[in-house]
């Protein structure tokens, strides 16, 4: 069965400039929507640098997580103040 989907003149634009010859739409939309293969990125980091990204990825997030904090805490006492 065949669905038809509605995107945005742009989106389809943006779409259409990354189809590569050989694919249909279909396999477009579906290449462009997932992540690498794994195969493609195989090999790229060794182990230890592989680590250090994680342990980067996992402070930023704790830095995110404690402004998001700090905001609240902001938020909410200025709330409670007026």
């Amino acid at each position: 069965m065949v669905k038809t989907i509605r995107v945005s003149e742009e989106y389809h634009e943006w779409l259409s400039a990354h189809k590569r010859s050989d694919e249909t739409m279909e396999e477009t939309l579906r290449r462009m929507t997932r992540g690498p293969h794994p195969s493609d990125v195989a090999g790229l980091l060794t182990e230890e640098e592989a680590e250090d990204a994680k342990e980067a990825v996992n402070r930023l997030r704790g830095r995110d997580q404690d402004r998001l904090n700090d905001a609240r805490c902001a938020f909410e006492s200025e709330n409670g103040s007026k």
